[in-house]
């Protein structure tokens, strides 16, 4: 299916664009015969407007986003909403002080942005760009303006279980897509899934994640003290997925009841908790939903359900399950050949933004700390999201205000 992609009627403008500020624009036939795409436009303004460099000396623009309100804040990090110049498309920036990050984190920052490129879920955020500069380095990410699960069941309780269901096959999809690509999340919670929209979540929040083989053995203690298994309060190796599986479970508990399954007042006191294994659940959930708790809060690993078990289990049997995309490449092809259709039409908006062949190859190391890439990625997750509406021009998920 080929989308249809016409002339973006609404890309980047700005009050003292080129070509008309201060009334020293180009006229008649000649202004016409120099027509500035909206690229070159936005290239000119952070160059050279004054308006733009301020914003850029106060922090409320970064690169080709404008920065907006914050979203929540962690230990090193705060994130904020952005909106992209060319695009009009609204993103969540995590921000973080370069003078803050020991080797340690730069580590774990390298396997978050490493993990993020892995993946092509529906059910997961995805990376855009990389912006650094001397003292901050923003991670651009998919922007899901739900908030998290974790404060929707805080403010209004336990989901119905249809409704739970619902969310947690998505969970599960997004999970086994990332234990396929040999990606340990390691700090799954409600906390880090979000709302992309009423009945659609994604998982986000890859800080702690990492790369292992399916058998290899693992021993950093990581994420929620809540949501960690038993043998995290070991001090032993410990496989990835099982971990992850556990988590789940966990998870499972709270959409349910609203309540955590291991409660207490200190780490020390939950720790004897969740290895003592003694937790109820509550009578009202249904005895298939409790099975598949108890499945998944399993003491010994192994005996834990795998993914598949818990997609077939029968609190599940009803459900859909998000497929993982077909794989494309996170960078924009240099030449143009033996791309998707998806990755075809992405070339042509981005044409018609100013953005061409030639600033493909130009673009250096093809890493995500390029705004070119970045721009791809936000057009080419648009179009992702066409096509699964079937038939959707492209040009309209573009149309957006006409300034910032």
């Amino acid at each position: 299916m080929v989308l249809e992609v016409s002339r973006m009627q609404n890309g980047y403008s700005s009050e003292d664009s080129p070509g008309d500020r201060n009334g020293n624009g180009l006229e008649g036939e000649e202004q016409h015969e120099t027509k500035v795409t909206p690229f070159e436009r936005l290239s000119h303004d952070l160059n050279d407007d004054p308006k733009v460099l301020k914003e850029i000396t106060l922090g409320k623009r970064i690169g080709f986003y404008r920065i907006r309100g914050e979203l929540g804040s962690g230990n090193f990090s705060q994130v904020k909403m952005g909106i992209h110049a060319l695009t009009k498309e609204k993103v969540a920036i995590k921000i973080l002080d370069k003078t803050k990050l020991d080797q340690k984190t730069q580590r774990l920052l390298s396997r978050e942005i490493s993990s993020m490129e892995r993946l092509h879920h529906p059910n997961i955020i995805r990376l855009y760009e990389v912006v650094e500069t001397l003292a901050k380095l923003h991670i651009v990410m998919e922007y899901a303006g739900g908030g998290e699960l974790f404060t929707k069941i805080s403010n209004e309780g336990k989901l119905p279980e249809p409704e739970a269901r619902h969310i947690f096959s998505q969970v599960a999809a997004a999970m086994e897509h990332m234990h396929s690509q040999n990606i340990i999340h390691r700090d799954l919670k409600a906390e880090n899934v979000f709302y992309a929209g009423n009945r659609s979540v994604k998982i986000g929040d890859f800080g702690f994640s990492t790369y292992t083989m399916p058998d290899s053995l693992l021993n950093t203690f990581c994420g929620s003290p809540p949501y960690a298994a038993p043998e995290l309060f070991k001090d032993e190796s410990y496989i990835g997925a099982y971990v992850d599986i556990w988590a789940m479970g966990i998870m499972l508990y709270f959409i349910v009841t609203g309540i955590m399954p291991f409660r207490a007042d200190t780490v020390a006191k939950l720790k004897k908790c969740i290895l003592d294994g003694s937790y109820i659940i509550p009578s009202y959930v249904s005895d298939s939903c409790q099975f598949l708790i108890r499945s998944t809060l399993k003491a010994v690993p192994q005996d834990r359900f795998t993914i598949q078990e818990i997609k077939d289990s029968e609190w599940l049997e009803s459900q859909d399950f998000p497929q993982a995309l077909e794989p494309f490449s996170v960078y924009p092809s240099l030449s143009g050949a033996n791309i998707s259709d998806e990755e075809r039409d992405a070339r042509k908006v981005l044409n018609d933004l100013g953005i061409t062949d030639t600033h493909f190859k130009q673009n250096g190391s093809r890493d995500s700390r390029s705004s070119v890439t970045g721009t791809y990625r936000i057009v080419l997750h648009r179009i992702h999201k066409l096509f699964k509406k079937h038939c959707v021009k492209v040009s309209h998920a573009f149309s957006g205000p006409d300034t910032l």
